[in-house]
């Protein structure tokens, strides 16, 4: 087991910059998610980390050794792909001991090594098939224990569940998650899914275009969007993103939003009038008023879940999504009073796209 540390790292394929100065520190024994959409940059800086890229520039330390020319064998990684990368012709335990087998490790200690990480992955009663006798998640299974058995001291992830249907990828995270924390591993997860690094992950890298937007633990990216980038990202259905300007009126600060449409941001909040921001508000911070009220979400689209309801729709010109619990009789076209609490806003800038500092939860 050992720390990561990105520093200034950056990668550029001729004038193309595909990672602009990454800095990461991943902590010993930590579960980290690098997420973000495809182009981002995520796999790119997960093998760099792996050797399998090269660095333009910058430095990468894995438990304090700089690995930047170190080839990739020598980094005492373990990579988990999302194809399985599995040799069809051998059986489930040559498959798990073929990286001992060529570093010349006595076979008694190969057999151990698998029978344990066999036991820890229920794979057991599998070791004597083929990959194309078992599962897809069984598969995975064989690749992480593939990694386990060469006990590494990092093990990376390149978006292992990918290719698992809908129910399968919920079961395997939370094996994933538990295996990590079973054995301590520093961990480097990519994917795309925020759901996924949401669940799994103690801490969060969320890229675009090769930049760090944010890094925190993931109620951190959900509470405190550093901007509107990570707002838009994080958060399923995603936040409603309504442009307007600062307004003060006799001490209260309010966010016009057009069509005679204002938000109450509190007393004094210390914004400059005609201020141009963005207020956000996640969906299920959204309530339904007792009674009228001049902001309404007029709706289009319902989607039931089944736990909850989905409304989309729109509030004065803005599209906006209204999350409620439980099963609610609205028809389509229908229109709803709706309150926020101040302390629920997030305000950004529409010009940077930042997140303003204030006296409320933002």
């Amino acid at each position: 087991m050992a720390n990561v540390e990105i520093t200034d790292v950056k990668k550029s394929y001729g004038s193309q910059s595909v990672i602009e100065n990454a800095n990461v520190s991943i902590r010993d024994g930590e579960f980290v998610a690098l997420v973000g959409a495809s182009g981002s940059g995520k796999s790119t800086l997960l093998r760099m980390i792996a050797g399998l890229e090269s660095i333009t520039d910058g430095k990468i330390f894995i438990g304090g050794r700089l690995i930047n020319d170190l080839p990739a064998k020598d980094r005492d990684i373990a990579m988990v792909f999302q194809n399985y990368a599995l040799y069809p012709h051998l059986s489930v335990a040559d498959n798990m001991g073929f990286s001992l087998q060529i570093r010349g490790i006595a076979r008694d200690e190969i057999k151990k090594a698998i029978g344990e990480a066999a036991e820890i992955l229920g794979l057991t009663p599998y070791l004597h098939r083929l990959p194309k006798q078992l599962s897809g998640g069984q598969r995975q299974r064989v690749a992480m224990g593939r990694a386990i058995v060469r006990n590494p001291q990092v093990f990376l992830f390149d978006e292992p569940l990918s290719n698992l249907d809908a129910q399968l990828r919920v079961q395997m995270r939370q094996e994933v998650k538990s295996l990590q924390q079973r054995l301590g591993t520093t961990s480097i997860y990519v994917t795309h899914d925020q759901i996924e690094a949401m669940t799994m992950a103690d801490r969060i890298v969320l890229l675009n275009h090769g930049h760090i937007e944010q890094v925190g633990a993931p109620l951190d990216l959900y509470d405190r969007p550093a901007n509107l980038f990570v707002a838009r990202f994080i958060g399923s259905p995603s936040m409603n993103l309504l442009e307007g300007s600062i307004v003060q009126e006799h001490g209260q600060t309010l966010v016009d939003i057009g069509d005679g449409i204002s938000i109450a941001l509190g007393q004094n909040v210390p914004i400059e009038s005609d201020t141009k921001v963005v207020c956000g508000v996640r969906p299920e911070h959204l309530n339904v008023a007792e009674g009228s009220s001049t902001l309404n979400i007029n709706v289009s689209a319902i989607e039931a879940t089944g736990a909850e309801s989905h409304l989309h729709g729109a509030i004065g010109r803005h599209r906006a999504t209204l999350v409620l619990g439980g099963r609610r009789r609205i028809t389509h076209g229908g229109s709803i009073p709706l309150t926020i609490d101040a302390a629920d806003i997030h305000l950004f800038d529409q010009k940077t796209g930042r997140r303003f500092d204030s006296t409320m939860r933002m």
